[in-house]
C-alpha cells in the first residue's frame, strides 16, 4: 500500500498570491516565519528531488527543473523543465518569490513524489527566518532540504579536518543548521538546513 504514494503525482498547496510588492513580500515572510516547523523527523527516503532555476537575465524568460533519483542507488527516477516568465525583481532576501513559482510548476509535473528535496538556497538561515527551501516547504508535501555555499546569518566553529564532519550553525545562540565539511582538508562550503 505504502508503494501506491509514490506513483502520485505532487501536490501543491496555492497559500499566497506570488504577484506581491517588495514591501508585502518581507511582511508575508516575517508572518509566515512564525509557522515554520524546526522540528523535523528522521525519514528513510526512496525519492530524492533536486530543484533550481536558471536565468540569462535579471528578468525575462528562465527554465526551472526538478531531476528525482531512487535513494539509496542515485538512479535517475524523472525530469521535469518548466519555462516561465521572472517578474519579480532581484532583491536579497526575496529569492522565492523570483524563483519558487517556477520550481513549483516545474515539481506539478512530476509523477513520483520526492520524499527530501535539495533546494539550492536559504532555510531558516535567514534574515526573515523564511528562504527559498522554508517558503517552498509551504507549497509542498515533500520536506524541503536547502544547500548552499554560504549562510546569510549565523556563526560556526570550524569542522574537523576530514569528510563528514559538521559543525552547528548558530544564530543568537538558536541552531539553526550545520556547516559540513564535504571532503578531507577543503573549505566547508556546503550549509545545510533541515526544514
Amino acid at each position: 500500500m505504502a508503494s501506491n504514494r509514490y506513483n502520485l503525482c505532487v501536490r501543491l498547496q496555492q497559500l499566497h498570491d506570488w504577484n506581491l510588492t517588495t514591501s508585502e513580500a518581507r511582511d508575508l515572510q516575517n508572518r509566515l516565519a512564525t509557522e515554520v516547523t524546526r522540528v523535523g523527523s528522521v525519514i528513510e527516503p526512496r525519492f530524492i528531488a533536486g530543484v533550481d532555476v536558471s536565468m540569462k537575465k535579471s528578468r525575462g524568460t528562465a527554465t526551472a527543473a526538478a531531476v528525482v533519483l531512487g535513494y539509496p542507488e542515485l538512479n535517475l527516477v524523472e525530469t521535469k523543465i518548466f519555462r516561465g516568465e521572472i517578474d519579480f525583481p532581484y532583491v536579497p532576501g526575496l529569492l522565492s518569490f523570483r524563483e519558487a513559482p517556477l520550481i513549483l510548476q516545474a515539481c506539478e509535473q512530476l509523477t513520483h513524489t520526492p520524499d527530501l528535496i535539495i533546494v539550492d538556497g536559504q532555510g531558516i538561515a535567514h534574515p526573515r527566518c523564511l528562504g527559498i527551501a522554508a517558503h517552498l516547504d509551504f507549497s509542498l508535501i515533500s520536506r524541503p532540504l536547502a544547500v548552499l555555499n554560504q549562510g546569510l546569518c549565523g556563526t560556526h566553529k570550524e569542522p574537523v579536518a576530514e569528510a563528514g564532519n559538521y559543525e552547528e550553525l548558530v544564530d543568537d545562540d538558536e541552531p539553526i543548521g550545520v556547516v559540513l565539511r564535504t571532503k578531507d582538508n577543503t573549505k566547508p562550503d556546503l550549509c545545510l538546513y533541515r526544514q
